[in-house]
Formats: C-alpha cells, structure tokens, sequence
C-alpha cells in the first residue's frame, strides 16, 4: 500500500483521519439559518435543466392546458373537418380547410385559407374570439351581431379558439391549420 494510504489509518485499522468527518454531520454544525435555501433550489433547477429538460411535447400539453384556465369554459367538440369527412374535388387546387365545432346549442363554423380565418357563431350574435397559439400572443378577433368575424391566418402549429358571448366561454378543440 502507498504511504498515503497507510497514513489516512491507524495501525490499529480505524479511521482516525475520517473521524473529524463525522463529526461534521452533527446536527449542531447545519441549522436552517445556515443554509441558504433559495441558493440551493436555484442550483437544483439549474442542474435539472441541464441533466434532464422537460421535453418540447411535455411543454407543449402543458402550455395546451393552460389554455384552458377558464374552468367555467365549454369545450366545442371538432364535428366536422374537411380533411377528413369531405369528398374530394377534382381539380380544385388548394380548397379551403372547413371546420365545425359544437357544444350545447352552440356552433362554431370555421374556414381555414392560407389568406386567414372566416368564421360563424350559431346562435348568431356578439362575441369575443381569441386565437390561441400556445405561448405566443393571442389575436383577438370579434363577431358582429351575425356572428361573423375574420383574421389573419392561424399559427402553422396548433391553435385553438376561445370564445366569449356575455356570460359565456367556449373554446374549441386544438388541431393544426
């Protein structure tokens, strides 16, 4: 054995250089006082981040359920979407994306262009509508007394649209433009 060794024990095999450790784990040493608490949450999440980041789609389901803050809000249930119930069309080029939402005695129906959105409240009537995209900032749209309203087009990535008529709140279903 290296001297270094030899010298960390006793002859009699303890550990006399390891015996001033241990007292360092006497409660008297560490108090709360002691402990810088906020230092060490910082430190944590720092090396959290770094050794395993939350996963975009995680941050994403989680940004999608924020949207959904208002707990009073109806969720409109996609009913209808072009994509997928539409027969197609020979010929036409690029047709816009139809969409249906409902929920209750509400409709929702929204056409999709690259130009941007069309969209109709049934029952017909006044409204504020939000565009959610995730983190980003909303566009708020509102419907004339026919329910009517148009903006620009949505976020290439998913969207969703939150509706406010008087007491109301519908917001429809996420799904990509």
């Amino acid at each position: 054995m290296s001297g270094t060794h030899d010298e960390a024990f006793g002859d009699d095999g303890s550990d006399e250089a390891f015996a001033d450790l241990t007292d360092l784990t006497d409660s008297t040493h560490f108090t709360d006082d002691a402990l810088d608490t906020g230092l060490l949450e910082e430190e944590l999440r720092q090396a959290a981040a770094i050794l395993d980041p939350v996963p975009a789609e995680l941050r994403r389901i989680a940004v999608d359920a924020f949207a959904l803050h208002d707990l009073d809000a109806r969720v409109a249930e996609l009913t209808f979407d072009s994509l997928v119930d539409a027969i197609p069309v020979r010929g036409a080029e690029d047709p816009p994306r139809m969409l249906t939402f409902r929920v209750d005695d509400v409709t929702v129906d929204v056409e999709v262009t690259e130009d941007g959105l069309i969209g109709q409240l049934l029952p017909p009537g006044p409204a504020d509508v939000e565009v959610l995209s995730g983190p980003r900032a909303h566009a708020r749209l509102t419907a004339d007394d026919l329910g009517r309203f148009t903006g620009e087009a949505p976020p290439s990535g998913p969207f969703a649209l939150r509706l406010r008529t008087g007491g109301d709140v519908v917001v429809t279903e996420w799904l990509r433009a």
